[in-house]
């Protein structure tokens, strides 16, 4: 496609240039696709729920992993949910107000809500909120999916 740069006037036809980077863009740029930003499976009767970023810090992806989280626990029919840390190395205090909201809605649906994997740094967030007062955090996955069937004293915080 050939055409003059120039108007009538000989200065440059911007909204030819214009129309032409838009076009690229359009073109050249894949859609913006929205990322999850938790993962979810089933592991026999649990509902294991994990993140995709290794930290969260941004405001706007904190309140997107809270909505993703509210909304899946529906999701957790045998009324056990799992939320498991492995690979978040970081999150801002700003997501402890999204865990405590979810531990909420837990209650509120009847849902068993209890954590793992958590790393140190994110542990001592957890200690100086006292979160662990709320929720029952267990060290690895395996420990904490069999703590689902646990009664009694051993059993961990229902």
């Amino acid at each position: 496609m050939k055409r003059r740069l120039t108007g009538t006037g000989g200065g440059l036809d911007t909204k030819w240039v214009a129309l032409v980077i838009q076009s690229c863009i359009s073109s050249c740029r894949p859609e913006q696709t929205h990322m999850s930003a938790i993962t979810e499976q089933m592991q026999g009767e649990v509902l294991i729920v994990g993140f995709t970023d290794n930290a969260l810090r941004d405001a706007q992806r904190i309140e997107v992993v809270g909505r993703e989280m509210q909304e899946i626990v529906p999701q957790a029919i045998h009324k056990k949910m799992l939320i498991d840390f492995s690979g978040l190395a970081f999150m801002s205090s700003a997501m402890i107000n999204k865990l405590i909201l979810l531990n909420k809605s837990c209650k509120a649906q009847g849902v068993a809500l209890k954590f793992c994997n958590v790393s140190p740094l994110v542990m001592e967030v957890f200690r100086i909120v006292n979160l662990g007062k709320l929720i029952d955090i267990q060290g690895d996955q395996e420990v904490a999916v069999a703590s689902f069937d646990k009664k009694g004293w051993f059993g961990g915080k229902k």
